[in-house]
């Protein structure tokens, strides 16, 4: 299983993600953003309350991502 040790906003919907193992990546997360319970990562104060929960990164609506998901995403997405 891969764990996220640390997620850290930044602008424009990118999150500076360090996993586990040591690797760090920022990711762009427009992708993702939609409408419902994405939509409110629209909201440039709300996107910065991301904290890490068990290995996974979420909010406080709920919305999270899959550590592995996030990972293989990062893997081929980095900035």
């Amino acid at each position: 299983m891969i764990n996220i040790i640390e997620a850290k906003p930044l602008d424009n919907s990118v999150l500076q993600i360090r996993f586990e193992g040591g690797e760090t990546f920022k990711v762009d997360i427009k992708p993702f953003i939609k409408s419902g319970v994405s939509g409110a990562l629209k909201d440039h104060l709300f996107f910065n309350s991301v904290k890490v929960e068990e290995g996974y990164i979420t909010w406080p609506n709920g919305y999270d991502f899959c550590p592995e998901f996030l990972y293989e995403y990062a893997k081929n997405h980095h900035e």
